[in-house]
């Protein structure tokens, strides 16, 4: 089975945004386990809940996890340039990619500014996660 974390500093935005697309693009057929969590965990975003409920993509249930409180991975996707350099270890054999996506939270101004950057973060997670569905779900994987 393949289990797949999607990991971020305080699992908030982009690692929330990820998981999302991720359990809705890949919510089917293989079997798959697809989680978030952050090494900070804080609680989620209301600008990434919005910009996902764009796609239709319901985040208003999800919370912020600990790395310690989900399943041992087989694959680990860190989304920001702190988990790359905070990544806990992880056993042998679990693949890990480094996203480095910028930080949406910190983006300042109006709402409109700040749902700008949220959606230009949004787009390239969706982008990024239909590559990933591609490998993980092709017949060869």
């Amino acid at each position: 089975m393949e289990r797949i974390l999607f990991l971020c500093l305080h699992n908030s935005s982009r690692s929330q945004m990820a998981e999302g697309f991720a359990r809705h693009i890949m919510g089917g057929g293989k079997e798959i386990e697809i989680w978030s969590a952050g090494t900070e965990p804080r609680g989620v975003n209301p600008y990434a809940v919005r910009v996902m409920a764009e796609k239709e993509i319901d985040l208003s249930g999800h919370t912020s996890k600990h790395v310690d409180k989900v399943p041992p991975p087989t694959r680990v996707v860190t989304l920001c340039g702190e988990s790359e350099e905070t990544c806990p270890a992880f056993p042998g054999g679990v693949i890990i990619e480094h996203w480095g996506l910028p930080d949406p939270s910190r983006a300042e101004g109006s709402d409109e500014e700040k749902l700008r950057v949220f959606r230009a973060v949004r787009d390239e997670i969706e982008r990024r996660i239909r590559e990933l569905a591609d490998r993980v779900l092709s017949p060869d994987f």
